[in-house]
């Protein structure tokens, strides 16, 4: 199915960046304004969210997610790209990884969703399924999942996406996604990988990482910023920009650090 896409910027490599669980491309505005000058960014609405459609068939499963981002790839990129994965659509960005796509360089992921069931309390699973759709829900989830100081268009932003994202893909992320195992699909994975963690997130955090996705990915780097919790690209517009271009270089350079390998969490001011 056609996807809702933002594109901006020129150059190469490009980047593809994919949203998190109840968002849409344009949390990525930011970041992408940052980086247009020196990089292509294109940013779409998976199914189901912002003001792309909802699913035909009604399969919001990662494997489906996935086919939209290929055929979205296939369509827009002609070179090297990098795609970036925030919280859920980080299955998305490994799924894609794995079935080794022509091109793709490397992998980015915001605060990632791990590679086993994501830890979702039940109460917390019972409150999204059963509250979505209510703004009251909606601006209580904005304020669990962030902490660096927001313009009031930008909190605006998380809630009136959280209240447009259809009711199929909610209950089917909450329902499904969120427990896929893609361990066995991952391990198949060899380009770079670089972790972004936000210090203030509760949930998310560099011990999950470790046991999780470092465990199967040891080629993983993982950084942590400081002052910000789970939506990165609208807390840290600036500093993620500065991270996707240093590894875009890096990646072009063929220059590999020693050791490429995964690390203790560095973290940044900011």
């Amino acid at each position: 199915m056609k996807l809702h896409t933002f594109s901006e910027g020129h150059g190469e490599p490009t980047f593809v960046l994919l949203h998190f669980f109840g968002s849409s491309g344009r949390e990525y505005a930011g970041v992408m304004s940052a980086l247009a000058g020196r990089y292509r960014c294109i940013a779409p609405d998976l199914r189901g969210f912002g003001e792309s459609a909802t699913a035909p068939d009604g399969d919001y499963s990662v494997d489906a997610m996935t086919d939209d981002v290929l055929r979205l790839i296939e369509q827009m990129v002609t070179g090297p790209f990098v795609v970036v994965g925030h919280s859920m659509s980080s299955k998305v960005a490994l799924n894609l990884a794995a079935r080794q796509p022509a091109h793709l360089l490397g992998l980015v992921l915001l605060a990632p969703s791990p590679l086993s069931p994501e830890p979702i309390d039940d109460d917390e699973r019972q409150r999204l399924l059963t509250t979505h759709g209510q703004r009251a829900a909606a601006e209580k989830t904005r304020q669990n999942i962030t902490s660096a100081p927001l313009s009031k268009a930008a909190q605006e932003q998380i809630v009136a996406d959280d209240l447009r994202s259809s009711d199929a893909a909610w209950q089917a992320w909450l329902t499904h996604g969120s427990r896929e195992n893609l361990e066995e699909r991952a391990a198949r994975i060899t380009q770079p990988v670089q972790i972004v963690l936000g210090a203030d997130d509760e949930h998310i955090t560099a011990p999950l990482m470790e046991e999780t996705l470092l465990r199967v990915l040891p080629q993983a780097r993982l950084t942590t910023l400081s002052g910000a919790a789970h939506v990165l690209p609208l807390e840290k517009p600036a500093e993620v920009a500065d991270i996707l271009g240093t590894f875009a270089a890096w990646l072009l350079s063929r220059q590999i650090p020693t050791p490429y390998a995964a690390t203790k969490p560095t973290l940044l001011a900011g």
